[in-house]
C-alpha cells in the first residue's frame, strides 16, 4: 500500500513544502504492523529508513543466551534505521513492533536520491542524527556511572518535561528495565523505596513525583534510596 497523504506529521519533513512532501510520499510504502511484527533484523541489508505513522517500535540487540539490550522506544514521526541507510550495509539492531500499529518505509535509493535533489532534507536528517546521537550519548553515560535508582530517578524526571508531575510508564516493567539496563526486579525494588520514603506515589502505570527535590538529588546522586 502505498502512503496516500503528504508526511505532515513527520518532523523531519516539517521544512519541506506539501509539493516536495507529495513527491517523497509516493516513494513510500505503508506498512500494517500488528504487535510482535518484526520490522528487520540485526544484520539485515538496510534497505531504507523507517518511521512509525502509529504505535511504537522497539529497536534491540540480542545476546546468544537471548537476553536483550534494549536501544530505543520510538513512537509516531520518529525515524529509525537512518544511520545504516547512510552507512550502507546492515542494520546493526533489530526493530520489532511493541503494538499493533503501521509503519512508514522510504527506500534507501528514493531517499538518496532526494536528498540529492533537496538539500533541506539532508539538513533536516542531519539535525535529526545529531539530537540521536546526543540522547545516545546520554543513556550511555547513564548506564555507566549511575546506579538503578539514579537510572529510574533520571527517568521519571526526563519524562515529567512533557507530562508534569504525573509521569505515565507506556512501557511494560520489563521493557522500561531493559531501557534502563537493570533487571525488572531491581527496578521494582527501586520504585518501591522511592514509594517508601515519599518521593514519588505508584498508581497503576502513574508515578506520582511527590518530592521532585529529592527525585532530582537521586538522580545526581547526590540522595540514596
Amino acid at each position: 500500500m502505498r502512503a496516500a497523504e503528504p508526511l505532515e506529521g513527520i518532523p523531519l519533513f516539517s521544512s519541506l513544502t506539501p509539493e516536495q512532501r507529495r513527491d517523497l510520499a509516493a516513494d513510500c510504502v505503508v506498512k500494517d504492523c500488528p504487535r510482535g511484527t518484526l520490522l528487520f533484523s540485526e544484520g539485515d541489508e538496510a534497505g531504507g529508513l523507517y518511521f512509525m505513522l502509529s504505535g511504537r517500535v522497539k529497536i534491540y540487540r540480542a545476546a546468544p543466551d537471548g537476553r536483550e539490550a534494549v536501544l530505543h522506544v520510538f513512537g509516531p514521526g520518529e525515524p529509525f534505521g537512518e544511520v545504516a541507510v547512510f552507512q550502507g550495509g546492515a542494520f546493526p539492531a533489530s526493530a520489532v513492533c511493541l503494538e499493533a500499529g503501521a509503519a512508514l518505509l522510504l527506500p534507501r535509493s528514493a531517499l538518496l536520491d532526494h536528498i540529492s535533489r533537496d538539500p533541506a532534507l539532508a539538513l533536516n536528517m542531519l539535525a535529526a542524527l545529531s539530537r540521536r546521537l546526543r540522547a545516545f550519548a546520554a543513556k550511555v553515560e547513564t548506564l555507566t556511572l549511575m546506579e538503578t535508582p539514579q537510572r529510574l530517578a533520571a527517568y521519571l524526571l526526563l519524562n515529567s518535561e512533557d507530562q508534569g508531575n504525573s509521569v505515565r510508564l507506556d512501557v511494560s516493567k520489563s521493557l522500561l528495565a531493559g531501557i534502563l539496563g537493570t533487571a525488572r526486579e531491581t527496578l521494582s525494588r527501586a520504585l518501591t523505596r522511592m514509594a517508601e520514603q515519599g518521593i514519588v506515589t505508584v498508581e497503576g502505570r502513574t508515578v506520582h513525583i511527590e518530592n521532585r527535590a529529592l527525585l532530582e538529588g537521586l538522580a545526581r546522586g547526590l540522595e540514596e534510596l
